[in-house]
């Protein structure tokens, strides 16, 4: 697959761009019923990530290209099929290629929809 299927990326769902710390990124989130998140992200054209740290842990799994995460000024390339753990309270930023897909899981609100902010 070159994107997420449709049904994905209702527009009730879509990420506010004021709740995102990538530029040029489209997002949609889905709520668990125990507050945590999914967030399922495309990369519209290539750039940093600013730092920043969560009070929850963060799952991220990249599905397509390439998206590198610096944490303590260690740059991890991460591609398709890979898939890291970021602990609650770890300062994290990174570099996102255009193209990229990934699915973020966070254990806590993460993300706000439009019309949220």
């Amino acid at each position: 697959m070159k994107k997420f299927p449709e049904f994905l990326k209702n527009p009730a769902n879509k990420i506010s761009s004021a709740s995102q710390y990538t530029r040029n990124i489209e997002g949609y989130v889905y709520d668990g019923a125990d507050g945590s998140q999914v967030c399922f992200w495309t990369v519209q054209e290539s750039g940093p990530s600013v730092e920043h740290v969560h009070d929850y842990d963060e799952y991220m799994l990249v599905v397509q290209g390439q998206y590198t995460l610096i944490i303590g000024g260690k740059r991890i390339p991460l591609k398709a099929g890979q898939e890291y753990l970021i602990k609650k309270g770890i300062r994290h930023g990174g570099e996102a290629i255009a193209g990229t897909r990934s699915i973020d899981v966070f254990g806590g609100k993460r993300a706000k929809r439009v019309g949220e902010i």
